[in-house]
């Protein structure tokens, strides 16, 4: 590829959820409870799918459509305060080629019985492969995936 490019981006997306702070903290820090609801697209069947939530763990999504091609997510938790806040960092490809790297961040506030959660990501895009706008549309989707599955009882989290 003789044209390299890349393209900085910032975006917010803020949601209020009618769960704690400790309940949606779980629903980022569980393993079972995250791979319920990650993926953006529900007729996409997970390849891999690996959670090591502590400062310096690290996350692996692979994820796609049927044919091809896989989504590999990769990423590294930078700072977590249980209840409050998650900062992760991670790369993003199609196949083999990287299509970006990001800094993720999640914060959670109290709002009376329910949590406001304010998720700010920081990309480069890479050469053209992907954009924040489809990265904010799959944010969106995931944080709406995030609502259903925080709905359901915690025994089945």
């Amino acid at each position: 590829m003789s044209d390299r490019t890349v393209t900085h981006s910032t975006f917010v997306i803020e949601r209020t959820y009618a769960a704690s702070p400790a309940r949606v903290f779980s629903a980022w820090a569980t393993p079972a409870f995250k791979a319920r609801w990650f993926a953006c697209h529900d007729d996409w069947q997970p390849s891999l799918f690996e959670l090591d939530f502590r400062v310096g763990g690290r996350e692996r999504l692979h994820t796609g459509p049927a044919g091809g091609p896989v989504h590999a997510f990769n990423g590294v938790y930078q700072d977590i305060v249980p209840d409050r806040r998650i900062v992760w960092t991670y790369d993003m490809h199609l196949d083999a080629q990287r299509i970006s790297v990001s800094l993720a961040t999640v914060e959670l506030h109290r709002e009376g019985t329910g949590t406001r959660l304010v998720f700010t990501e920081q990309g480069a895009f890479l050469d053209g492969l992907a954009s924040a706008k489809e990265r904010e549309e799959g944010t969106r989707i995931q944080l709406d995936n995030l609502e259903a599955a925080l709905r359901q009882p915690l025994a089945s989290a």
